[in-house]
C-alpha cells in the first residue's frame, strides 16, 4: 500500500484507534485537537486526506476500514456521488511510467445492483486499462463490452433488486485484463440463448449482449450455473498509420 499522508482533526479520544489503525499501515498520521488550529497550518496542501467532525457511528465504520460512510436508509444518488469521488480521486493520482510495465493491479467492487452505480466504475476501470497501454479509449469497444456485462448481471441476474449485490473483480496488467461479474440471481444456461446472427432471430433483442461480450473480448467464459463471466481482454495491436504521405 502507497503510503499517504493523513491528518486528523478531532478532540475525540475515539479517533486514537483510527490514527493507530492508519499508522499501522505505514501511513503518516498527524493529528490536531482543534480546528482553528488545523485551519492556521501552513502545509494543509501536502495531506493526502484530512478527516474530521466523525460522528461515533462513523468512526467504528473506519475501525473496520470503511473508505467513506453512507448513513441508511439507502440512497441511491449518495452512494452513486461516493462512488465516483472516490473513483475520481483514485484516477488523480500520478503513476510512474516506469513502474507501469510491472504493474499487478487488483480491483475490486461490491455493489447493490443499481445500474446508477455503473457508470463510475466502468469509466475508473477504462481509464485503469488505458493508462497500462491495453487499449486506446477513442478506438476500445471495451467500454461496450462491460456495460453489457454490468447491464445482463443487474437486469437479468438479480432482476433490478437492490439487496442482492453485483461483484465485479478486475485484474490489470500491461499484459492483460481480466474482468469477473457476478451476480446473486438463479443465472442461465449461455447455451441456450438464441443466435443472433441467425435471421429468424433478426429482431429479437436476447442474446445481443453476450454476442456483443463474445466479439469484443478475447476470452470469455461462463461458470456452470451462469451467474459468473469472466472477460480477458488483451493490448489491442498497434494502429499503424497508413496515410500516404509520399506524393509521386
Amino acid at each position: 500500500m502507497e503510503k499517504r499522508r493523513i491528518l486528523i482533526v478531532d478532540n475525540n479520544d475515539e479517533l486514537r484507534v483510527l490514527e493507530v489503525a492508519l499508522g499501522r499501515l505505514g501511513h503518516e498520521i498527524v493529528v490536531a485537537a482543534e480546528r482553528e488550529k488545523a485551519l492556521r497550518r501552513d502545509d494543509l496542501g501536502s495531506f493526502d486526506l484530512i478527516i474530521s467532525d466523525l460522528s461515533e457511528d462513523e468512526v467504528r465504520a473506519f475501525k473496520v476500514g470503511a473508505a467513506n460512510y453512507l448513513r441508511l436508509p439507502y440512497n441511491r444518488d449518495e452512494l452513486r456521488e461516493i462512488v465516483e469521488q472516490t473513483l475520481s480521486h483514485k484516477l488523480r493520482y500520478v503513476d510512474d511510467p516506469s513502474l507501469l510495465p510491472h504493474v499487478h493491479e487488483k480491483i475490486e467492487f461490491e455493489l447493490p445492483s443499481d445500474l446508477a452505480l455503473m457508470n463510475g466504475v466502468l469509466e475508473y476501470l477504462q481509464e485503469r486499462v488505458a493508462k497500462l497501454g491495453l487499449i486506446r479509449p477513442d478506438r476500445s469497444n471495451l467500454f461496450v463490452a462491460l456495460d453489457e456485462a454490468f447491464v445482463n448481471a443487474v437486469k437479468h441476474g438479480n432482476k433490478n433488486d437492490p439487496t442482492k449485490l453485483l461483484k465485479i473483480t478486475a485484474e490489470l496488467s500491461a499484459k492483460e485484463a481480466t474482468f469477473t461479474v457476478e451476480d446473486e440471481g438463479e443465472g442461465f444456461n449461455v447455451r441456450e440463448i438464441p443466435d443472433p446472427c441467425d435471421p429468424a432471430n433478426l429482431f429479437r433483442t436476447s442474446g445481443r449482449g453476450v454476442l456483443l461480450i463474445y466479439n469484443i473480448m478475447d476470452e470469455v467464459e461462463y461458470n456452470a450455473q451462469g451467474n459468473r463471466v469472466k472477460m480477458i481482454k488483451r493490448p489491442e495491436a498497434q494502429l499503424v498509420d497508413t496515410s500516404d504521405d509520399k506524393h509521386v
